[in-house]
């Protein structure tokens, strides 16, 4: 028993060390991780190459995966691109398994001590970063000794030597890899597991190679797992992976068995921990050069498995849980999501204009339908964010998602005032309400002047411009002394007759809604302005 929780705490600092290490490495990649997914294209071979850099930052094959499924299920990738990121993802989890067989666990306090050393002493968030890499690294090489440590004993142990001979037979040892590495959800645990075990020389590399298998079905099902409740899209990008791992593991038992034996034989003589780290390696890569010509084959045979059209889903566009692993593309998506849900609001409130225009009763029906859209939009983009609070963030991120948070807010709130100016059209048409030219065009000028506002506004939040930002402030205030004015204007109107009083009210309502929508878009550049500060 002594034993076993020792094993177990060992894998538990393992786990918690390459976690921090990955953590660290995505706070220093920081945005330069969002430019690397930018530049993929449908040029899979690129693909291949993004997905590997990725993995060894974020150090999982399957977040990468699992991200990769949410970018389907966005429809930000197609099944094309995808199955680019996840050969590559397969090849940059191998990372880990190499740093391991180096043997570092001598330097691993001393690494530990030089990161907590940098942690307390420095003020900066660089610095901080670097410190969680330097401390999860060293902390992965304290829990790889603490597992060796606690396997020593069982070197003697006749009974666990027969139970490891029994996983000889390839086929025990893939599904004992594939059970433990579903059960830890991370290849890189079991394969860290293996190593420690070789390390006390309790396995060879014959009995690693089908367990190694077994670790490379597992990892897929975290993907399958995620993939429950999304898009067919990305239901079938979780099986790509899944098929891409069973056909390199057939391909390797019958076919490449011996020739990978004598390989890492020769390239690592006598070190079983080296041999299962080239052999891990050598599975991925060679797996990807064979299987990479035939790409589209398996994107063609996952849509014979799962077939149908694509559902067209409603709601989110570009936000989706699983991009959350990798937080500054999280934070660049949900910075789409909201231009998105921008563009919607301003269509919302050409609408109601419109409507009252043109006296057009569908569209003022149009309008309280958008509006439910957009409030469905406001309540899921913040549920994300609050989700995404939880995440590593950098302070540039913070200050984005502070902003979103904001921006979000008043957006939603320009679609409340562009409703109620719907509701003001649909009762001048149930009333049969008659204006005057002189406040028509007012009425005309007033919101030329806004839609120009709020359009700004969504650019300078695009763009991040602060000239831009600062003209939507001062049109804000142009468009508070013409508010005063037309509402001046109406009641000298009213006072000599000329406009049906019902008229005016409705007049007056609609600047007063105009003018608080010129004051939600200022509100959008100051919010700008504050991050940009």
């Amino acid at each position: 028993m002594e034993i076993a929780f020792g094993v177990l705490g060992g894998l538990g600092l393992f786990l918690y060390g390459m976690n921090l290490m990955g953590t660290g490495l995505q706070k220093v990649a920081g945005d330069r991780l969002k430019k690397l997914i930018e530049i993929l294209t449908n040029n899979r071979f690129m693909g291949v190459l993004v997905g590997t850099v990725v993995t060894m930052i974020i150090q999982s094959s399957s977040a990468t995966t699992v991200m990769t499924i949410g970018f389907v299920n966005a429809g930000l990738m197609n099944l094309s691109q995808a199955i680019g990121i996840i050969m590559g993802a397969n090849i940059g989890t191998t990372i880990t398994a190499q740093l391991i067989a180096f043997k570092l666990t001598d330097i691993a306090p001393i690494v530990v001590a030089i990161g907590v050393g940098i942690w307390i002493f420095s003020s900066k968030k660089k610095n901080k970063e670097i410190a969680e890499i330097l401390i999860g690294f060293g902390i992965l090489f304290v829990g790889m000794d603490f597992m060796g440590s606690y396997l020593k004993p069982l070197s003697k142990s006749q009974t666990f030597k027969d139970i490891l001979t029994s996983l000889n037979n390839p086929y025990v040892g893939i599904v004992v890899g594939f059970a433990l590495t579903t059960i830890v959800q991370s290849s890189s645990a079991s394969i860290g597991l293996l190593l420690a075990l070789a390390g006390q020389g309790l396995i060879n590399v014959e009995m690693a190679l089908p367990i190694l298998y077994g670790d490379n079905i597992g990892t897929t099902t975290t993907a399958l797992l995620s993939s429950i409740g999304a898009s067919k899209t990305a239901k079938r990008a979780a099986l790509m992976h899944f098929l891409f791992n069973i056909i390199g593991t057939l391909l390797f038992i019958f076919v490449l068995q011996f020739p990978i034996l004598k390989l890492v034989d020769i390239l690592a003589k006598n070190d079983v921990q080296r041999q299962i780290a080239h052999a891990h390696t050598l599975f991925n890569v060679i797996n990807v050069i064979v299987q990479f010509p035939f790409a589209g084959f398996i994107v063609k045979a996952v849509k014979r498995i799962i077939p149908g059209e694509i559902e067209i889903t409603q709601g989110l566009k570009y936000l989706d849980s699983r991009i959350i692993e990798t937080p500054s593309i999280a934070a660049g998506q949900a910075s789409k999501e909201v231009l998105r849900m921008g563009k919607i609001v301003e269509n919302s409130f050409k609408t109601s204009i419109n409507s009252f225009f043109e006296r057009d009763e569908k569209l003022t029906h149009e309008v309280f339908e958008i509006e439910k859209q957009i409030n469905e939009l406001e309540k899921d983009i913040t549920k994300y964010l609050i989700e995404l609070t939880h995440a590593p963030l950098t302070d540039e991120q913070q200050a984005t998602i502070t902003t979103l948070f904001n921006t979000i807010n008043d957006l939603e709130r320009v679609g409340d005032h562009a409703d109620n100016i719907a509701e003001l059209s649909q009762y001048t048409i149930d009333h049969r309400l008659e204006f005057t030219d002189e406040a028509k065009k007012e009425l005309e000028t007033m919101f030329n002047k806004v839609q120009e506002s709020f359009n700004l506004a969504l650019m300078a939040f695009k763009t991040a411009d602060m000239e831009m930002a600062k003209k939507v402030i001062n049109y804000e205030k142009e468009i508070d002394k013409m508010e005063k004015q037309l509402r001046a204007n109406h009641i000298e109107r009213l006072n000599k007759s000329l406009c049906h009083p019902t008229s005016g009210i409705v007049f007056l309502d609609i600047i007063s809604n105009l003018e608080r929508i010129a004051d939600h878009a200022s509100n959008i550049s100051l919010s700008i302005l504050d991050a940009i500060k």
